[in-house]
């Protein structure tokens, strides 16, 4: 009979030390990690409760003169399928007199990438006016689009429409900038944009930490420009 004999391998000294020492670190890591995501997750949690009473359902959402549509993506000349959404929801505002005007604010830096043009040809392919349709070219991110609406467009009231994962922040953007802002939001989950939502309400606490800046400084948006007369000759439009 033939025996063999196995050796078994032991961990040198380096390999020993090693776990000695990410032993010794796990608790502190643990703290620091438990800290971290506790002030990730602040700031989103505020901004829920802070906007809570101004987030509210079509039926429920008083009356505004404007309606602040966010802009969201476009690919081969349509919108994506979350901004499809919410220029749904603002056309639903408008049919039932919950608002008189749409400004769609959206990206329009690169040549042949019109956001506010293709919102404003879905919104009227759904039965809203193009007189009623106002557009917002440098709205590049929600504080953009907030600050212009007021500066630049002379609005004072408005309902934000956008995706219930981006309304709290988008809602209290705009109120930070001197808005009476109220807001509506879609739900869009499933129809096949429940990855694209998923995706983004796990965004959110990153999005709303850079949002804290500018709800601290109070910066210029991107582009500013003239004063527009869009709003207010929509709103005295027949």
């Amino acid at each position: 009979m033939i025996f063999v004999r196995v050796r078994r391998h032991r961990p040198d000294g380096r390999s020993a030390r090693l776990r000695a020492l990410l032993k010794s670190w796990a608790g502190p890591l643990t703290v620091l990690t438990g800290l971290a995501t506790y002030g990730l997750l602040v700031p989103t949690g505020w901004a829920y409760a802070d906007t809570a009473r101004y987030r509210l359902p079509v039926d429920q959402v008083p009356n505004t003169p404007v309606a602040l549509v966010l802009g969201a993506g476009i690919a081969g000349g349509r919108p994506s399928p979350l901004l499809a959404r919410r220029l749904d929801l603002a056309a639903e505002l408008y049919r039932r007199g919950k608002v008189q005007v749409l400004l769609v604010s959206g990206d329009n830096r690169v040549k042949g990438y019109d956001e506010p043009t293709v919102m404003r040809t879905y919104l009227v392919g759904a039965g809203v006016p193009e007189k009623k349709i106002v557009r917002d070219f440098a709205g590049l991110e929600t504080w953009d689009s907030c600050v212009r609406a007021k500066r630049i467009f002379g609005v004072r009231r408005l309902t934000v429409v956008t995706q219930r994962f981006h309304l709290p922040r988008a809602v209290e953007l705009c109120r930070a900038a001197g808005l009476d802002a109220w807001g509506v939001g879609d739900d869009s989950m499933g129809g096949g944009r429940t990855q694209a939502t998923v995706k983004g309400y796990a965004r959110e606490p990153l999005a709303m930490l850079k949002a804290v800046t500018n709800l601290a400084a109070h910066p210029d948006p991107a582009l500013l420009g003239r004063r527009e007369p869009g709003v207010q000759e929509a709103l005295a439009s027949p």
